[in-house]
């Protein structure tokens, strides 16, 4: 399959792997989606196989870019549309009406863990809150306020130490005011059984929660959390495309989707940039991109280290052919903004979220920008879900057959010419309105936050 017709290599689609559709000079450029995605290192004939034992990335370092605005006719779509959701007492919209345990500090995790197991609650461990300085700290504190503050959750027990850096009080200023019917707190070395005090807020939450019914809100309420992980040579040809239709027709509804791993979308960050609605949009993308090659730089790192073993073994050979993979999960869609970590979600349309690659991480980060739900593509398979529900969608019917356990739709008959543009769009409303995603049926709702800094 040719995907552009000015690619010079095509995908078989038996195995996801590239191969010359003409013969190619070592130091030519291959060209994949329209872009190149490297350069031969090889003389490569025509019908030879094109991988990494002679292509090479073209990425290096920091880039000067200049804005060039382009825009797309995208269909419209009826904003009329609604599903039934929950209204919070702030306006705020959740598809969910849990009680989520959120701690301030890595130490109390199996408090948490016990409170949950009693109460039906949900429980996140991870390592941090403590022995962390300055910006490290910050990242914490405000991905675990984006989880308190999620509507998501009816209902928040925030369950703390008492001696952490990130103590109750410090937290409380970083989450400033809530509504204290629906957000406990609970500092556990100041009970005598922090187990049976956990379990009576977790009750008196559940009573809160069960106040909220489900009503119509408008599609433009709902917020779309874009990620690809374990990718293959299809992801960029069935699966991220797919996503990117569905992303254009949400917006097209007044809805929001926020697209991240900033790394891999580097090579491709040009198609993002010439979408920015306005030059400051522009130049927060700019910054964006170029800060995130910093930090690999001052970690000694190359900005090119990857694609993963499974990515390669899966036919994609460089960072670039992955990135223009990536990038299509956002669509064609206008860039509205550029968030950072912690950043929660200020308008409707494509928004852009700081944050790395990594699956756990990637996925915490939207999930606290505010996200009801993440569409997560893939070609390898994976069992990770966020606290929120996490729709895996396979870039082949293989996977979804063997890891039907893991897999909650199929985008593998696009390659046929069934758009499944609207299947996937009405799956979501069912979501939305309370059908479960294999991530909540077998229970994987993780976090793991960013962390860039000294542990004392």
């Amino acid at each position: 399959m040719q995907i552009n017709r000015i690619d010079n290599v095509d995908v078989n689609l038996e195995d996801g792997h590239k191969y010359a559709l003409c013969d190619i000079k070592k130091g030519e450029n291959i060209i994949k989606y329209g872009n190149p995605i490297g350069h031969a290192t090889a003389d490569i004939k025509a019908g030879e196989h094109v991988h990494t034992h002679n292509v090479k990335t073209n990425l290096s370092g920091n880039l000067e870019y200049t804005y060039e605005p382009v825009s797309y006719d995208l269909p419209e779509e009826d904003e009329g549309r609604t599903f039934m959701g929950y209204v919070r007492e702030n306006g705020d919209v959740g598809i969910r009406n849990e009680i989520w345990i959120v701690n301030t500090v890595g130490c109390v995790n199996k408090v948490a863990e016990r409170i949950a197991a009693a109460t039906g609650a949900y429980h996140f461990p991870h390592p941090f809150g403590c022995s962390q300085l300055g910006d490290d700290q910050t990242v914490t504190q405000l991905i675990l306020r984006g989880m308190v503050n999620h509507p998501n959750a009816a209902g928040v027990l925030v369950l703390g130490l008492g001696c952490e850096n990130n103590n109750m009080e410090v937290f409380r200023k970083v989450l400033g005011e809530v509504d204290e019917r629906r957000v406990r707190f609970l500092i556990a070395q100041e009970h005598d059984d922090e187990i049976e005090e956990g379990i009576r807020l977790v009750n008196e939450l559940k009573e809160y929660a069960s106040t909220f019914k489900r009503v119509p809100v408008p599609v433009s309420k709902l917020r779309i959390g874009l990620k690809c992980g374990g990718s293959d040579g299809y992801s960029g040809i069935t699966a991220n495309p797919l996503v990117g239709r569905l992303s254009d027709k949400l917006i097209a509804m007044g809805g929001s989707c926020v697209l991240t791993e900033v790394p891999e979308m580097f090579g491709a960050e040009h198609l993002l940039m010439q979408r920015c609605t306005d030059r400051e949009t522009f130049e927060n993308m700019v910054a964006l991109i170029n800060n995130f090659k910093d930090y690999y730089t001052r970690h000694n790192q190359v900005i090119y280290e990857n694609p993963s073993p499974g990515n390669k073994k899966g036919g994609i050979t460089t960072l670039e052919e992955k990135s223009l993979g990536c990038v299509q999960k956002g669509g064609l869609s206008p860039v509205v903004d550029v968030l950072n970590y912690g950043d929660t979600l200020r308008k409707p349309g494509l928004s852009v979220l700081n944050g790395p690659g990594n699956d756990i991480v990637a996925i915490t980060n939207l999930m606290a920008a505010g996200v009801h739900i993440i569409l997560f593509t893939t070609g390898r398979g994976t069992p990770v879900g966020s606290a929120v529900p996490t729709v895996k969608i396979s870039t082949n019917a293989s996977l979804a057959e063997r890891k039907s356990g893991w897999i909650d739709f199929d985008a593998s008959p696009t390659l046929s010419g069934n758009p499944l543009t609207n299947e996937l769009f009405d799956y979501i409303i069912k979501v939305a309105e309370g059908a479960q995603t294999k991530n909540e049926l077998h229970g994987y709702k993780e976090i793991s936050i960013f962390k860039d800094g000294v542990t004392l």
